[in-house]
């Protein structure tokens, strides 16, 4: 009887002991485990992001009409309504328009500019009484006895956010003034698509979002030309002999100037010498000279390319403006188009990359000539070639205007007020697009690879992202375009630092099926003995109850 007792105080402190680690090892062991194990993952908003694929973009225009002194009669004045809105709903997008147009008559100093000799300097005086915000347009409506538009221009758009629309006597005399607005709508309708953003414009820069149509696929080959949006780009300039410095303060500088809102620009310099075109020119006997075919310029780029030096030395997109100087043996050298015509620039562009102009300096070669020649470049010459790519490349497109419409050459900055806007106008939408692209293809990442980190600064980026992005759409739909650009460069910044952020490599990070095989042969020797023993226990539960039973009957 004592050697059962003992059995069983024995067999009673085994399984208390099998009992007591198993519910150590369930009770803090294994929630310890999953605690020190888990993935951290930061929390995300990932509804609002859901949201932003189907984002409303609405673009609102401020314009204001001035009727001056002769277009309306002192009765009609004190009818003129303060505003009217008129929307517009683009079909197959997600785009709306929202034009609120302002009427009021001219005051006492915009009369005195209205009388200027020119439309030129009326425009400039206008200016001088009133800036007017980015994104905003003014349009004066003048009489037809007015002598700034010449006889057969109707509208004249000057270098600032305002136009000159004249109205002819046939529309004022025995209309009322609903009838003379109605009639002006139009016309105004017209001043916005060549001063305001037009909608081939922003479906190009909606272009990876929005459903391509058949009436927009050339705006999206037109883009194809222009470099995308980028918080900076740095200009790489390759020449002989020339002074950059005051070249770059004469003509580059002021349109830089007035492109700050879009960008951080940056100019450097390189000369390389006994530098090849890589192609071989023709020489072509009628005209004595040297040709390059337009069909081979495809092939100068790259080995002039990979001497250059500045792709390295920035990570942000590179605009590339060579000046080819030729030897004496190919000289001089024109490029031709495909009519076989010398191109009168004696250059050519390359879309996303920069341009290539050719520089003739044959008069310095020849018998008598004494080596080594001082070449002076025409900087004036060659800066306005330049200046004519960069518009292109940076996106800056002069559309043709309609009928009876004047359009003033650009100024020293090399480019006007509205074209601007109508550049800041892509932009923004271009970069609401790329950052929303971005940080919904991130939030999808994350969560399909549940195994990733995302710590608090990746949290933080994000947020800032749809935050810098609601704030952006919302300026856009009140109008305030400064903001709107500002909000969306913000956006695009925080969700390329989210989306490029080494942390989120999936490489660092075992997939679940080796993460088992490491486990495994940890636990499983420690867990089997532990098994058994609740197996057993739970054996002889079982057996006792039986026991119990049988007695019982």
């Amino acid at each position: 009887s004592v050697i059962k007792i003992t059995l069983l105080i024995y067999r009673r402190r085994g399984q208390f002991a099998a009992l007591s680690i198993a519910a150590m090892v369930i009770i803090v062991g294994v929630p310890l485990w999953w605690r020190t194990t888990e993935t951290y993952r930061a929390w995300l908003p990932v509804s609002q992001i859901k949201e932003l694929d189907n984002l409303q973009l609405q673009l609102s225009v401020d314009v204001e009409v001035v009727l001056a002194r002769g277009t309306v009669t002192p009765e009609q004045q004190k009818k003129v309504p303060l505003t009217q809105t008129q929307d517009e709903q683009q079909a197959n997008t997600a785009l709306r328009y929202r034009y609120e147009m302002r009427y009021r008559t001219a005051t006492i100093m915009e009369e005195d500019a209205l009388n200027k000799p020119t439309a030129a300097e009326a425009d400039l005086s206008l200016h001088m009484l009133s800036e007017s915000p980015c994104g905003s347009l003014v349009v004066y409506v003048i009489p037809e006895s007015s002598s700034l538009l010449l006889e057969d221009m109707d509208v004249y758009i000057g270098q600032r956010r305002t136009a000159l629309l004249r109205i002819g006597a046939q529309v004022r005399v025995g209309r009322t003034l609903e009838q003379l607005l109605a009639h002006l709508k139009p016309r105004i309708k017209q001043v916005l698509q060549v001063m305001s953003f037009s909608h081939t414009e922003i479906t190009a820069a909606l272009s990876d979002r929005v459903r391509l149509t058949p009436g927009n696929k050339g705006s999206i080959a037109d883009s194809m030309r222009a470099f995308k949006s980028s918080p900076g780009w740095s200009m790489f300039r390759l020449m002989l002999h020339w002074d950059i410095e005051g070249a770059v303060e004469t003509y580059i500088q002021p349109l830089l100037t007035k492109l700050a809102p879009l960008a951080n620009f940056s100019i450097d310099s390189q000369i390389l010498y006994y530098a090849m075109l890589g192609v071989n020119p023709r020489f072509d006997s009628s005209r004595n000279a040297y040709t390059l075919n337009i069909d081979s310029l495809a092939h100068v780029i790259n080995p002039v390319e990979a001497r250059l030096g500045s792709n390295a030395a920035s990570s942000n997109p590179v605009l590339n403006f060579l000046l080819y100087v030729p030897d004496a043996h190919h000289s001089p050298l024109h490029i031709q188009d495909y009519k076989k015509q010398e191109v009168l620039s004696n250059a050519f562009h390359s879309p996303r990359w920069g341009g290539i102009m050719i520089y003739n300096v044959n008069d310095f070669y020849g018998p008598e000539a004494a080596f080594p020649v001082d070449i002076n470049i025409n900087m004036a010459k060659v800066m306005g070639v330049f200046l004519a790519q960069l518009r292109l490349l940076l996106g800056v497109q002069s559309s043709t205007p309609p009928p009876g419409f004047l359009v003033a050459p650009c100024s020293s900055p090399g480019i006007a007020d509205w074209e601007l806007d109508r550049l800041m106008w892509s932009r923004s939408v271009e970069n609401i697009a790329t950052a929303t692209t971005t940080i919904t293809s991130l939030a999808q990442l994350l969560d399909q690879i549940g195994n990733i980190v995302i710590n608090d600064n990746i949290a933080q980026q994000v947020s800032s992202t749809v935050m810098s992005l609601q704030l952006a759409v919302a300026e856009l739909e009140a109008g305030n375009l400064g903001f709107a650009l500002q909000y969306s460069k913000e956006a695009i910044s925080a969700s390329e630092r989210a989306f490029f952020d080494p942390s989120l490599l999936h490489l660092l990070y075992f997939p679940d099926d080796q993460k088992f095989a490491i486990y495994i042969p940890l636990f499983l020797p420690m867990c089997v003995p532990i098994l058994l023993s609740l197996l057993k226990i739970l054996s002889e539960v079982r057996q006792r109850r039986r026991e119990k039973q049988a007695k019982k009957d």
